[in-house]
């Protein structure tokens, strides 16, 4: 990549300075500062500099550094800038990099301007070699240091992708910055920046910081906290302590957390001061905040502020409790604005009145709420109803892909068959739309446009409309009321112009052809054209131009604003999987197919453990308020992907399809990881169930045969 050097991101008073100590940082403003220092650099700057708070010393190589690397060369003075830093803060903390007798160990961290997947993992305990090592053992215990050799020469392999660790700790920090520096340009990472509109020229900052270790003994130990529940709102600390452990074992799921409550009775000083810095981030943020720190032997270290991801119930009530307190920086005009798109369509509750008739069928309560409406039998009849403004329930034996886009213009959906893994089960709760499932053959014999009433948290299914009231939820309703006394216009989505929305990502990746548009929309069924482009990892326009090709030969057609295939569209289609089928081999498609059900076992147990939970016997909607819980569930998640990415890399290798399908999945798992909880299994984005729900599909096309002969049990 080249770069002009006019677009460096600040102009400092020392334009050739690459490295910034975090109690040093350049003029400017914070804009400035975020975009030469990156996010992680810049909060660090904050946290030591501006609040006072206890954080490990450490320096920041700025982003310009990683443009002038990315342009062709390391950069002119970098070496000995970094000499000069790693001296200051070697004096610091009282040891010396690479000194044997007492050594200063670092971590390494990635920093861009703005967070992405596929930018380099954190690089811990770096600076051990054999004499290091027995420097360390001499000053902290054989064990301890034995322990910390281990997760460094680990963690370099996985993350520089080499396990031969250089001897020199010099060449270990060189070769670290380097990998931050190349992650900028990782597959994964532009294609995210193409999708999300983030400039290919901001460059990525690396942060180095002296290491305290959690991992020496039960007076340490690693945690994550938000200053709030971020699943209901509730102004508690919630998070989790890991004791006698480092970073990356709060994410691994190797050891059982704690809840972040232990701290009171086990280590009551330090959870004083957690709570303490806790608050002043919170108000400096004014928002609820998401922090790391860690323990060393019984001393507090913040590691790491931002602002927490949150659902919109937690959202809402944040906003009014924060408003409410007078000594809260946040104003009701503030409140009301940070949460003005959910007040676009506010969340209700349905108050079931006591008359209420006798239910006509019951299933399993798949999805809550309440949703009456006409019976649809076909997504396309629900499409079509949804664009007349009327309320449908969608009736099926059991959903598919193809019924994705009928599913979100329908009030409701009922199936006759399927769990509470099913993919009606799981697409609706992704949605937020009442759910029955399994409710039995005999709803099948419903009448195509007959009113009823489905309970998804009942399970039951009524005649006609059920006898009720829908009330806005009170949260909702009064932030409503703050927005009107302030004359704050409240405006869905829908209703912005589209002129007025944000531009649709640039930059063709050339290899999309119209032979995989033809093949996603397949297995798609209707869909819109933004999702036609995520889905084979194209740009909106070339992969616009290919749809209009189709169209033209009369293989695609537009239907209510989305695209399907034509009949003559659906038999071209399936020539392209036969042609597919005859390169893999008809013994190795079906074999595909068998393997791949063992993995899907796999998939929708976690999706359904990451969605409803067994509490006393029952199982209930998961609120996400047990962190361990979540932490184990995305474990186990990437488990599973790394095994699907291994056993699907030599079909990936040989056909593209499968190479996007494997992009999409490793996309969605990194979302999910950095907090997005849609990123699981919600069909709202490009979800991890969404995108393997597509490849079950495209695999039993694949194999030649058809969905009610392939399923996975």
């Amino acid at each position: 990549m080249t770069t002009d050097p006019a677009k460096r991101p600040m102009n400092s008073p020392h334009p050739t300075q690459y490295v910034y100590d975090f109690d040093a940082p350049p003029e400017g403003t914070a804009e400035e500062r975020l975009r030469l220092l990156g996010g992680k650099g810049g909060n660090l700057v904050v946290m030591s500099s501006e609040l006072g708070l206890p954080v490990p010393p450490g320096f920041i190589v700025t982003t310009s550094a990683c443009l002038a690397y990315l342009g062709g060369s390391w950069p002119d003075g970098l070496d000995t800038e970094l000499r000069a830093a790693m001296d200051r803060l070697g004096s610091r903390v009282g040891r010396g990099f690479g000194d044997a007798p007492d050594p200063l160990l670092v971590s390494v961290r990635s920093g861009a301007p703005v967070s992405m997947p596929g930018m380099m993992d954190t690089i811990l305990n770096l600076g051990l070699n054999d004499a290091t090592v027995a420097g360390l053992a001499r000053v902290s215990g054989a064990d301890f240091a034995a322990d910390c050799l281990r997760r460094f020469r680990d963690g370099y392999a996985s993350v520089i992708g080499s396990g031969d660790v250089p001897d020199d700790p010099w060449q270990q920090l060189r070769a670290a910055i380097e990998a931050v520096f190349r992650s900028w340009n990782s597959d994964r990472a532009r294609a995210y920046r193409s999708r999300e509109h983030i400039p290919d020229d901001l460059g990525t900052a690396v942060t180095v910081q002296a290491m305290v270790f959690g991992n020496r003994g039960k007076s340490s130990g690693t945690g994550v906290l938000f200053t709030r529940n971020p699943s209901t709102g509730e102004n508690v600390l919630f998070g989790d302590v890991l004791f006698n452990a480092q970073g990356e074992d709060v994410v691994a799921g190797t050891h059982a957390p704690s809840p972040i409550a232990v701290l009171d009775s086990r280590m009551p000083e330090v959870a004083a001061e957690l709570r303490r810095n806790a608050e002043v981030l919170e108000r400096h943020l004014t928002d609820v905040a998401d922090i790391e720190f860690t323990i060393d032997d019984g001393r507090l270290w913040m590691l790491q502020v931002r602002t927490g991801k949150k659902s919109p119930r937690a959202a809402v009530r944040m906003a009014i409790e924060m408003a409410d307190d007078p000594a809260f920086p946040l104003t009701r005009e503030e409140a009301v604005r940070r949460v003005l798109p959910l007040l676009a369509d506010p969340p209700r509750l349905f108050a079931r009145s006591a008359h209420a008739g006798a239910p006509i069928a019951r299933g399993l309560p798949a999805s809550p709420g309440v949703a009456s409406g006409a019976v649809v039998t076909s997504s396309e009849a629900a499409v079509a109803a949804g664009g007349r403004g009327e309320s449908v329930i969608l009736v099926r034996d059991e959903t598919s892909p193809e019924d994705v886009v009928g599913m979100s213009k329908a009030a409701g959906v009922l199936t006759a068959r399927g769990g509470l893994t099913s993919h009606a089960a799981v697409v609706a709760r992704g949605w937020g739309i009442p759910a029955v499932v399994g409710a039995g053959s005999a709803v099948l014999d419903l009448n195509v446009g007959e009113r009823i009433s489905i309970d998804g948290s009942s399970g039951e299914v009524f005649a006609g409309d059920l006898a009720g009231s829908w009330q806005v939820a009170p949260e909702a309703a009064r932030l409503l009321a703050w927005a009107r006394e302030l004359g704050i216009e409240v405006v869905s989505e829908t209703t912005v112009p589209a002129e007025a929305r944000s531009p649709a990502p640039s930059g063709q990746m050339p290899d999309v052809s119209r032979d995989d548009v033809l093949r996603a929309l397949a297995v798609k069924g209707a869909v819109l054209s933004e999702q036609l482009a995520e889905a084979v990892q194209g740009d909106a326009v070339p992969v616009g131009s290919l749809v209009g090709q189709l169209v033209a030969d009369r293989l695609a057609e537009n239907a209510a604003g989305q695209i399907r295939l034509t009949a003559q569209g659906k038999l071209a289609a399936a020539e392209l999987f036969t042609a597919a089928r005859s390169v893999v081999g008809d013994e190795r498609a079906a074999g595909l197919l068998d393997e791949f059900h063992v993995l899907d076992g796999r998939t929708k147990a976690l999706v359904t453990a990451w969605q409803v939970r067994d509490k006393a016997g029952e199982q209930v909607l998961n609120d996400h308020s047990d962190a361990a819980y979540d932490t184990q569930i995305m474990s186990d998640l990437a488990t599973l992907h790394a095994d699907t990415a291994a056993w699907l890399a030599p079909l990936a290798a040989s056909q593209r399809p499968y190479s996007v399908y494997l992009a999409r999945l490793s996309r969605a798992l990194d979302l999910a990881r950095a907090g997005d909880q849609r990123y699981v299994a919600s069909p709202r984005v490009d979800s991890y169930h969404s995108v393997w729900f597509e490849l079950h599909e495209d695999l039993i096309r694949l194999s030649g045969k058809k969905r009610a002969e392939a399923t996975s049990g």
